[in-house]
């Protein structure tokens, strides 16, 4: 990985301070997690859409939100399989950095049936989107993330 790079993650990591190792889950000051959007719609539409407070489920703590009435039995016969990989927390920060870093509701993608999230905002006054580093090395990120993970779920 290139220096810059490298840099661009510290930087973020430091100006997160410590909001990015606070709970469990990638959730809003309100307790939602990955800011409201259905988590079943990213496996069935393959799109991020906004959820509802109408159809909400409880899974380990943290509050999820959908779509639809559809939506919302679908993930309560089977959290696990819809709710997103490192509790919503950046992918590739689990893997480069062991650390939890929020992600974008709208920075996401599929990989093997798993839903993984990513962080896609400024660094230093640029557009910075760690699902293109991902890409570059999926196979072995997603490996290091799972190791990583162990420990960062605890914290």
């Amino acid at each position: 990985m290139n220096k810059r790079l490298t840099t661009g993650i510290a930087l973020v990591l430091l100006s997160l301070g410590n909001a990015v190792f606070a709970g469990s889950w990638n959730t809003n000051d309100k307790g939602v997690v990955l800011d409201g959007y259905d988590v079943v719609a990213y496996h069935s539409a393959d799109k991020a859409v906004r959820g509802s407070d109408k159809y909400v489920a409880t899974h380990d703590g943290a509050k999820f939100h959908f779509a639809s009435a559809d939506n919302l039995a679908t993930f309560e016969g089977n959290p696990a399989q819809y709710a997103p990989k490192f509790n919503g927390y950046c992918a590739f920060a689990a893997a480069h950095h062991n650390a939890k870093v929020p992600a974008n509701a709208d920075t996401f993608k599929m990989y093997n049936g798993e839903l993984l999230m990513f962080f896609n905002d400024l660094n230093e006054g640029k557009k910075f989107n760690t699902k293109i580093p991902w890409n570059n090395n999926e196979r072995t990120l997603y490996s290091t993330a799972v190791e990583n993970w162990k420990t960062l779920s605890t914290q």
